[in-house]
C-alpha cells in the first residue's frame, strides 16, 4: 500500500482530475481511494486515464478534452457523476491510497526452481534465489513499461512474458560470486550461458517499435 498527497482536484463533465504532490506508478484500471478532498470525492474509484494536460471536458461523442498549453504532471483522471468544481487546490491537502501491489509478482522461486531442476541446497542458496527473481521481476516490468505497455503487476502477461522473467533470474542467479559472467574455472572453457538478452527480450516483446 502507498500514499500520495494531493495538491489539487477537479470535477468537469462528470470526470473528476486529482493532481498528487509525488510522481506515482498508478495504471489505468487500478483503484485508488481519496480522503480530504472534497466530500463528493472522497471515496473509491477506478483510474481511467493519466493525462498530462489540463482537462477541459468531454464532447459529444465522449472523447476527453484537453489543452495542450497547459502542462499538469501527476495527474489521476475518472469518472465521477457530481456537480462541476473548478480546478482547484485542495486545502490544506488531501490523501490518495493505493493499495495495489507496488512490486512485480510475476515469477516465484518456484519457476527458477523448476528452470534449474534443482532446490537450493543451503538457506543462503534460497534466498539468493528469491533475490534473482525479485531483481527479474523488477527489471522485466519497468522494462515492458519504458517500451509502452500497460501490466498488471501481479498477473503476468502470457507465458512468454513469464519464460523471460525465468531466464533472466536464472542468469542472475548464475552469475553469482562472480564479476561480469558465469563462473567457471581459468583453465577450463566457460561454459554457454543460460539465455541471451535477445532471446529474454523476444520474450518480453521489447528492443522493438513502441506499442500503443
Amino acid at each position: 500500500m502507498s500514499t500520495f498527497t494531493v495538491t489539487h482536484q477537479q470535477i468537469t463533465d462528470n470526470v473528476c482530475v486529482v493532481q498528487t504532490l509525488e510522481s506515482t506508478d498508478i495504471l489505468v484500471g487500478q483503484e485508488i481511494t481519496l480522503s480530504g478532498c472534497d466530500a463528493t470525492i472522497n471515496g473509491s474509484h477506478i483510474v481511467f486515464q493519466i493525462p498530462i494536460y489540463y482537462f477541459t471536458g468531454v464532447n459529444a461523442s465522449g472523447d476527453y478534452l484537453f489543452n495542450d498549453q497547459i502542462l499538469f504532471t501527476n495527474q489521476i483522471l475518472f469518472q465521477l457523476i457530481a456537480a462541476n468544481i473548478e480546478r482547484e487546490a485542495v486545502d490544506p491537502v488531501g490523501s490518495l491510497v493505493w493499495t495495489t501491489p507496488t512490486e512485480c509478482q510475476w515469477g516465484s522461486v518456484g519457476d527458477l526452481t523448476e528452470f534449474l531442476g534443482i532446490a537450493g541446497a543451503t538457506a543462503n542458496d534460497t534466498a539468493f534465489m528469491t533475490t534473482s527473481v525479485n531483481a527479474s521481476n523488477a527489471y522485466c516490468f519497468k522494462r515492458r513499461s519504458q517500451a509502452g505497455y500497460k501490466d498488471d503487476l501481479v498477473n503476468v502477461p502470457d507465458a512468454a512474458v513469464l519464460s523471460g522473467v525465468v531466464l533472466m533470474a536464472a542468469s542472475l542467479y548464475r552469475e553469482r560470486g562472480s564479476l561480469d559472467s558465469y563462473n567457471s574455472f581459468q583453465d577450463m572453457t566457460i561454459s554457454a550461458p543460460v539465455a541471451s538478452m535477445g532471446r529474454i527480450n523476444s520474450l518480453l516483446g521489447i528492443k522493438r517499435a513502441q506499442v500503443a
